[in-house]
């Protein structure tokens, strides 16, 4: 696991042994990340990791110059990790907390342009999630919400559905307010 571009691109992320987390691979995190360069500014977004996990997505957006990024997990032993690999590659703008995904998304917030969440693909209502982040309005009208998942899930009927890809055994929804020109995808 390592960070791909940006200040501290190359730099190998070394989790405590033990954590239970099925990180991005390096190869469809990339290939995400070249994805949504066709539609964000890095150094202008907001970002919700939710289901941090070790931070790997996190960290590759601090790395990306991201305005701020917001790490969610249930795990103390991930978030304390996140927070250790914030501080000591001098993110700033990340901030990672403790909490219930579920119990998190349930009130109204709002105010972000990317919101990422990988959940544990044998979750039960994983598949609730697009619909918290819209019923309760976390997502700016141009923002997009990423969803990681296994083949077994499907939001194509999903009214704020784009687009979906496939990296491997990982599946990326793609969701948005406002749906840009598929050309660029």
């Amino acid at each position: 696991m390592r960070i791909i571009s940006g200040s501290h691109r190359g730099r190998i992320l070394k989790p405590p042994m033990g954590l239970l987390v099925r990180p991005t691979t390096d190869m469809a995190k990339e290939s995400l990340f070249n994805i949504l360069n066709n539609y964000i500014a890095f150094e202008e977004v907001k970002v919700l990791d939710l289901f941090a996990g070790t931070g790997n997505i996190s960290l590759e957006f601090a790395a990306r110059k991201a305005s701020s990024v917001l790490s969610v997990d249930l795990n103390k032993a991930c978030i304390d990790f996140i927070s250790k690999m914030a501080a000591d590659l001098d993110f700033k703008q990340l901030t990672a907390i403790q909490a219930n995904v579920f119990t998190f998304l349930s009130r109204p917030m709002g105010g972000f342009d990317v919101i990422f969440a990988d959940p544990p693909y044998d979750l039960a209502e994983r598949e609730r999630i697009p619909e918290l982040v819209f019923s309760n309005n976390w997502l700016n009208e141009e923002g997009w919400l990423v969803f990681e998942h296994d083949k077994y899930l499907n939001f194509k009927e999903h009214p704020f559905f784009y687009e979906e890809r496939r990296y491997g055994k990982i599946h990326f929804s793609f969701f948005t307010i406002q749906a840009p020109d598929k050309t660029g995808f």
